[in-house]
């Protein structure tokens, strides 16, 4: 019996796992980097050990301090989470070389599929149908189009599309450099991309002694960057028989290879039926509760009761409902997926009915590795939680999961929860048209644009002057008692000015004896006015609206849709002006490469800085067309957001 689990991981993974152990009644040991030490995850382990540092390779990627701190917390097994060393053989070994349990599949079975190349070729064997790979050195025209893949690792990290031979050598340059930082092996291969196939996966489950659970499959399809942001169970384009081919088709891949716990075996579904293997995650994934709740499996308990060498029944669970996830990450999708960096203000779901756990009925689930007050790094994945919907239908679900979404409050941070729910309400989706060409034929345009519209901005930013004017009232001593913003003879309007998501907004009002006369909603009266809540009525319909204050930004939640306003000063500071053309870092990151030099012509929108930070490159492009005058970046530079890294000199017209 396993006394004491040392989590290997963080964030929500991390707090999934203890959850799991508290259930068990086993002891939990945390650990943390540096900038993880206020984490949530760290306060509600048992006892939580430190690991020097700050990036991912000093930390998080150290079997030596994992396995200090499980030694000296007196830990007798380790869960590895997902990620990280999660699908390291041998740190597998290193682990149970030093007596302790592993609470994941034998080093063996990870090591043969530690390789995407040797994994296809063990796969074939085994009769699982199988893409070619190819050498990346020599593809051709006739190979076109395809994807660079690395090797080693997963969630999207060193994969490219490569439509043109002139594109190949970066194409393949970049993925070895990306996965080389994200898994320490810079190999990859080629395999043919196919054009409108849907990615599904099969959740398995198999015990020491024979027995092999296939749990149904998951969609998977939608994907940025080549990393899944929208999850589901059962998949809308797998019926009865298909199920039955990729149920048996993973059973055969798990038994090849010795496998024992929960692992998932990856297909490509092509539009015609046809499915072929992808790879083998030896390792709990990130979309893991939408099977658990169809099958009404804890899957990481049974990880911990297999690693303690429990038997699984004969019988698999049978699927109830519908079940669909969507990972909320701090991130702007309008702005190529750029990942943000801060304090996240707030943090809050409504109707929740049960975190890391299944519902006791269909319901809400929330999986979070933050809270309000959490400080998003650029060292890790920028992932905040994940957010579930269990119902009886697929409509279903996708309703409910976009009603929880709509009423979250999230401030403080850019993200992509506008596009989720545009995405669940969206025709082609709701119709289950997803594969993995979903963003690009649907098109950012509309699934990027904001919740709030034009006319929500404008009301938002008048109950965001309203409260503001509230809370200079409430400071004024004996004239506080007054309306916020009364006046006893009217001369100018009150003005406040923001700096809104359409861009600039004037807030200009009255308010006298006659009540609110405001120019930018016109017809709209003042209910009541405090510094956090305003209500408004227009039309005779109430809105609330409720801010969020940080610095000189006001997050105002409503309805209508959420709304982030920076307050714009009377008179402008000359000093915080930035000089015309300048390329300035949008995250604080590490440069990897600069492609330009002073005095070079670039062309607007052409890539002059890489940088990479989150695990990910970013490509930087000059924000005019002209001549670099200045260049303030180097290959290893540590920038911070908002350094100037060059200043292009526009072209004269």
């Amino acid at each position: 019996m396993i006394n004491t689990v040392l989590v290997a991981n963080r964030g929500e993974i991390a707090r999934r796992v203890l959850r799991a152990c508290r259930d068990l009644g086993i002891g939990t040991v945390a650990v943390h980097s540096d900038p993880d030490a206020g984490a949530p995850h760290v306060r509600e382990a048992d006892v939580a050990g430190r690991l020097p540092g700050s990036s991912p390779a000093e930390t998080y990627l150290s079997s030596a301090l994992l396995l200090s701190v499980a030694e000296r917390a007196g830990a007798d097994a380790v869960h590895p989470g997902y990620g990280f060393l999660s699908e390291n053989a041998e740190f597998a070994r290193t682990v149970m070389d030093a007596g302790l349990t592993w609470i994941g599949p034998p080093p063996q079975a990870m090591a043969a599929m530690g390789s995407k190349i040797e994994a296809k070729r063990l796969m074939a064997a085994a009769g699982v149908p199988v893409l070619p790979d190819l050498d990346p050195a020599r593809v051709t025209a006739a190979d076109l189009p395809l994807l660079v893949k690395a090797s080693a690792g997963g969630g999207g990290r060193g994969m490219r599309i490569v439509r043109s031979m002139e594109g190949r050598e970066e194409a393949v340059a970049g993925a070895r450099r990306e996965a080389e930082s994200a898994f320490g092996d810079p190999s990859v291969f080629c395999e043919p991309l196919l054009e409108g196939a849907r990615h599904v996966e099969v959740q398995v489950l198999a015990d020491a002694h024979g027995t092999v659970w296939a749990l149904g499959e998951r969609e998977c399809s939608i994907q940025r960057r080549h990393q899944k942001i929208v999850e589901e169970a059962p998949s809308p384009a797998v019926g009865s028989r298909l199920r039955a081919a990729l149920c048996g088709a993973a059973a055969n891949a798990a038994r090849a290879i010795g496998y024992v716990g929960a692992g998932t075996v990856e297909f490509l579904l092509a539009p015609g039926g046809r499915f072929f293997f992808l790879e083998v995650n030896t390792r709990l994934q990130v979309e893991h509760p939408v099977t658990e709740c169809v099958y009404g499996v804890d899957l990481v308990r049974w990880q911990i009761e297999i690693a303690e060498g429990a038997r699984l029944p004969d019988v698999v669970p049978a699927p109830r409902g519908h079940a669909i996830e969507v990972r909320l990450y701090a991130e702007d999708p309008a702005q190529g997926w750029r990942p943000a960096t801060g304090t996240l203000r707030a943090f809050e779901v409504p109707g929740v009915d049960a975190e890391f756990a299944v519902p006791s009925s269909y319901g809400l689930r929330l999986d979070s590795g933050v809270e309000a007050g959490t400080e998003i790094g650029v060292h890790y994945d920028p992932m905040l939680a994940k957010v579930i919907a269990w119902a009886p239908t697929r409509p279903a679900a996708a309703r409910r999961l976009a009603a929880g979404l709509r009423g979250a409050r999230v401030h403080g941070l850019v993200t992509n929860r506008d596009l989720l729910v545009r995405i669940l309400d969206e025709p082609a989706f709701l119709r289950g048209e997803t594969d993995t060409g979903y963003l690009g034929r649907v098109g950012l345009a509309v699934l990027a644009a904001p919740l709030a519209g034009d006319a929500a901005v404008r009301a938002s930013a008048l109950a965001a002057a309203l409260a503001a004017a509230a809370a200079d009232r409430a400071s004024a001593g004996v004239l506080g008692g007054l309306p916020s913003g009364w006046r006893n003879v009217r001369s100018q309007p009150q003005r406040r000015t923001y700096d809104g998501p359409t861009g600039r907004v004037d807030v200009d009002y009255h308010l006298g004896t006659d009540g609110l006369v405001s120019r930018l909603c016109p017809g709209t009266s003042l209910v009541s006015a405090t510094p956090g809540r305003v209500v408004l009525d227009h039309d005779g319909l109430r809105e609330t609206f409720t801010m969020d204050v940080a610095g000189d930004s006001v997050h105002v939640h409503s309805r209508l849709g959420p709304v982030t306003l920076r307050t714009l000063p009377r008179f402008a500071d000359p000093d915080a002006e930035v000089a015309p053309g300048s390329l300035l870092a949008p995250m604080p990151g590490t440069v990897v490469r600069v492609e330009t030099e002073p005095g070079a012509a670039v062309s607007e929108g052409q890539t002059l800085v890489v940088l990479e930070a989150m695990k990910m490159e970013h490509r930087i492009a000059a924000p005019v067309s002209g001549t670099v005058a200045e260049l303030n970046a180097g290959a290893g530079h540590q920038v911070e957001a908002g350094a100037v890294l060059a200043v292009i000199e526009g072209t004269p017209a």
